[in-house]
C-alpha cells in the first residue's frame, strides 16, 4: 500500500527467537539511506506514522534520500508498564537489542537487497535504544540521533541494576570499551538533541555526551531552547532536520 506523499509502505511480523514473542517491522519509501526509527516506550512499529513523523520526512522519502523503518518497542512497553520483575525487564531490554541486531537488521538488509550501514534514531526511550545500538553494534549502524533522550532507566526498574542493563545501556558499557569495537565506534556519529522545556532533561543528553567524549566518540549536544517540550511536535521538527544532515 502507499501513504500519501511518502511512497510505498509495507509491514511484516515474525516470532522473535531472542524475545520469544512476536515482533513487527514497518517500512516507508522506495530507496535511499536506511533509517531505523525506534518508537517511544509504549509504541509499536506504526507509532511514528500515527504521530506524523513519517509525513514530516515526506520530502526526503519522495526524493529517495531515505527509506524509513520502525519496529515494535517490546522492551519499552514492558518498562513503561512495569511488567514482571525488574530482572525480567532488564533481560527483555538486552534481548530486544539483540533481536534488533540479529533479526530486524537482516530483514532491512533483505529489503534493501544487501547490507548497508543504517542510521538509527528515536525519541525518549527510543533515543536510549538508538544511541545504545550504534555503540553496541557499530559494524551495523552509521550514526545515531537521540531526540529528547531518556538515558537513565533505573527509575523504571525500581533502581535495580544488573549485567543485562549494563550491556544494553551505552551510558554504562561505553566506558569499558576498547579494541576494534571502540576503534569502529570512533568512526560513527552521535547527535543528542533536546529541548529544555516541559518534561525535558537535557542533562541526560549531556551525561551521555561526557561518556562518549571521554572515549573519543564523535558527538554533540544540541539544545533547542527553554520553550521546546518533550512531545511529538518537537520530534516532527527535529527528525527531518537531522536526517538532512546525516543522510
Amino acid at each position: 500500500m502507499t501513504v500519501e506523499g511518502v511512497g510505498v509502505k509495507a509491514s511484516e511480523q515474525w516470532f522473535s527467537e531472542h524475545m520469544q514473542q512476536p515482533l513487527s517491522m514497518t517500512r516507508w519509501g522506495h530507496y535511499g539511506t536506511p533509517v531505523l526509527v525506534f518508537p517511544t516506550a509504549g509504541g509499536d512499529a506504526e507509532e511514528i506514522e500515527r504521530h506524523h513523523l513519517v509525513d514530516a520526512c515526506g520530502h526526503l522519502l519522495a526524493a529517495g534520500r531515505v527509506k524509513i523503518y520502525s519496529c515494535d518497542s517490546v522492551a519499552g512497553r514492558a518498562l513503561a508498564a512495569r511488567d514482571g520483575t525488574p530482572e525480567h525487564r532488564m533481560w527483555l531490554l538486552n534481548r530486544y537489542q539483540q533481536a534488533v541486531a540479529h533479526e530486524v537488521v537482516p530483514a532491512i538488509h533483505a529489503d534493501l537487497g544487501g547490507p548497508q550501514p543504517i542510521v538509527v534514531a528515536g525519541a525518549s526511550i527510543g533515543a536510549f535504544n538508538a544511541v545504545s545500538m550504534v555503540c553496541r553494534y557499530p559494524e551495523l549502524f552509521a550514526a545515531a540521533l537521540g531526540m529528547s533522550g531518556t538515558y537513565r532507566l533505573q527509575p523504571l526498574l525500581e533502581d535495580h541494576f544488573g549485567d543485562d542493563l549494563y550491556f544494553a545501556s551505552a551510558v554504562h558499557f561505553v566506558a569499558g570499551l576498547d579494541g576494534p569495537q571502540l576503534d569502529l565506534l570512533r568512526q560513527r556519529r552521535v547527535i543528542l538533541a533536546s529541548g529544555e522545556g516541559a518534561w525535558e532533561n537535557i542533562g541526560e543528553s549531556r551525561a551521555v555526551a561526557d561518556v562518549l567524549g571521554a572515549k573519543g566518540v564523535p558527538n554533540r549536544v544540541d539544545s533547542w531552547g527553554p520553550d521546546v517540550e518533550h512531545d511529538w511536535p518537537t520530534w516532527r521538527r527535529m527528525l527531518p532536520q537531522y536526517l538532512e544532515e546525516l543522510c
